[in-house]
């Protein structure tokens, strides 16, 4: 991971970069070439095409594209809505992780067990807290806002102009500032109550006997057998990365952010319970709520369930957890989650009504489909980033700013010893260019989540790289797109063959790919 996790937490989102992010996988066929499953006698799979890797690299302005299954972006959402998702959604959101950061980041600087049972944690709450953090930088930066204004503007100004029109779409900008007028609070309220409760692991402990419970009650002793080893599996791996004074510390944080969210008049009623047994004080509440349960006790809870399931059961249903869980969730199904499915459909019946209206009366214009986890096709060129003012980035990193980054021993920036050798000698061989050692390069493609691990070829269809990031400033794209400010980061190629040739000593891979010199037929 110190090759191709390198820089961690600090570099994600970030340009310039140097990770060597990629995988290798061999696939195995029947001696006959087709798939099969495992067998000693199966052999290495042989394609009928492969691509050709270019050891030429790139250059600015060299033209990219990126072949993947994007997950999902939201082009052509109303001005209403990313307005509402950058002062509203994100900024909760990111405050929310905030405090979980802090108490996660306290600990495991105080507890080298708690740094390891909590790094995968922390790096996953980490990651779209950056991204957010990110994306509005991106947003107000290009005034993304105020040009879906003025676009819609132009939009209603030509729908005016046009009977028909006006009598199909003459409203459709009013209903959907109507819509989400409606929908942002609810929106916000659902946003804190999922971003809190996936990161109190009491309630995800609770929603495995919870689960039983329901077994139990919905098909008897039959369904409560067949359900009770699985959710001790779940808990096993639950309580592989758990501590409870972690835990607890998360709860009392983030569940005064939850509750201090609602209306007073619309707090849950064991919420509200807790809240004054406590006077007001979300540690002293935690202390109670953990003190009096097994749920946190992972020997105990584990032990009983061998011995006895159906008492631990039983327990459980009079337990504060259990009574505080379920009040929370109704209380959230009621006021919350109803009303914003209810409104989600309205206003997806709306959008793509304005979908449809766009295509219309901007004719002119080209479209190209959101993406939806379906392969697409992203190009663009390679390109510097000037991420802010007098700040001006090259398109490409080298080995250089591996070792100038490193810190000997660091959880992010340690390089191993090999790779220290190999920078000292210049030992590149074939994958050096101009006695450097290239790493990653930046290009505008329109990448999102689901593009990690795609590949990245040149004007003539070679491989030289693989995607797996975007800089910080253009998360936005998956709101808005701006080749001026977004880029998509690709690992060069060249590095990984390195990797695996000179570091890792797996010239024999190296002997089964087709490397060629486009550029240098041209």
């Amino acid at each position: 991971s110190s090759i191709g996790n390198f820089g961690k937490d600090t570099d994600n989102w970030v340009w310039p970069r140097h990770t060597g992010d990629f995988s290798m996988f061999r696939i195995y066929a029947d001696k006959n070439n087709q798939p099969a499953e495992y067998s000693p006698e199966n052999v290495p799979y042989i394609p009928k095409r492969s691509l050709k890797i270019s050891l030429d690299g790139i250059s600015e302005k060299d033209f990219t594209m990126v072949f993947g299954f994007p997950g999902r972006t939201m082009e052509y959402l109303p001005s209403v809505a990313v307005e509402q998702i950058v002062t509203m959604n994100d900024p909760a959101k990111i405050a929310i992780r905030d405090r979980a950061l802090l108490v996660m980041d306290q600990a495991m600087r105080k507890d080298e067990g708690i740094k390891i049972q909590y790094a995968s944690k922390y790096a996953n709450v980490q990651n779209s807290y950056k991204k957010w953090q990110g994306e509005i930088l991106g947003i107000n930066r290009t005034k993304a806002v105020e040009k879906k204004r003025a676009y819609e503007a132009e939009f209603q100004k030509r729908v005016n102009a046009n009977a028909k029109w006006k009598s199909a779409y003459g409203n459709l900008l009013n209903e959907l500032n109507t819509a989400y007028a409606e929908f942002g609070p609810q929106n916000l309220a659902r946003d804190y109550y999922t971003e809190v409760f996936a990161r109190i692991e009491l309630f995800a402990i609770a929603s495995q006997l919870n689960r039983l419970k329901n077994a139990l009650d919905r098909n008897g002793e039959q369904g409560f057998t067949e359900t009770l080893p699985g959710v001790k599996q779940r808990l096993q791996e639950l309580y592989g990365e758990y501590n409870a004074d972690v835990d607890k510390r998360l709860f009392a944080s983030l569940m005064e952010v939850y509750a201090t969210s609602l209306d007073k008049n619309k707090l849950p009623a064991e919420l509200k319970k807790l809240i004054d047994k406590g006077d007001n004080n979300y540690s002293k509440m935690a202390d109670k709520l953990y003190d009096d349960t097994d749920l946190d006790e992972p020997k105990k809870l584990m032990d009983a369930l061998e011995k006895d399931p159906k008492a631990v059961l039983q327990k459980f249903r009079e337990s504060d957890v259990y009574k505080l869980q379920s009040d929370i969730n109704n209380a959230y199904n009621t006021q919350t989650g109803t009303p914003v499915g209810n409104l989600q459909a309205r206003i997806n019946t709306l959008q793509r009504k304005y979908m449809q209206a766009q295509m219309e009366v901007f004719a002119e214009k080209k479209f190209y489909p959101d993406a939806n986890s379906t392969l697409r096709v992203a190009y663009g060129k390679v390109a510097g980033h000037e991420p802010r003012d007098g700040v001006e980035y090259d398109s490409y990193t080298y080995l250089d700013g591996v070792m100038e980054k490193y810190k000997p021993g660091d959880y992010e920036f340690d390089v191993p010893k090999k790779l220290q050798e190999l920078y000292k000698a210049k030992d590149y061989g074939q994958y050096g260019s101009s006695g450097k050692m290239p790493v990653c390069f930046i290009a505008t493609n329109h990448t999102t989540g689901g593009n990690s691990g795609s590949p990245v070829l040149d004007a003539y269809g070679n491989l030289i790289g693989l995607n797996f990031d975007r800089v910080w400033e253009g998360t936005m794209s998956d709101l808005n797109y701006d080749p001026s400010i977004c880029r998509n980061i690709m690992v060069d190629i060249r590095y990984v063959l390195f990797i695996v040739d000179k570091y890792a000593g797996a010239t024999n891979l190296i002997k089964e790919m087709k490397l060629v010199h486009p550029k240098k037929k041209v």
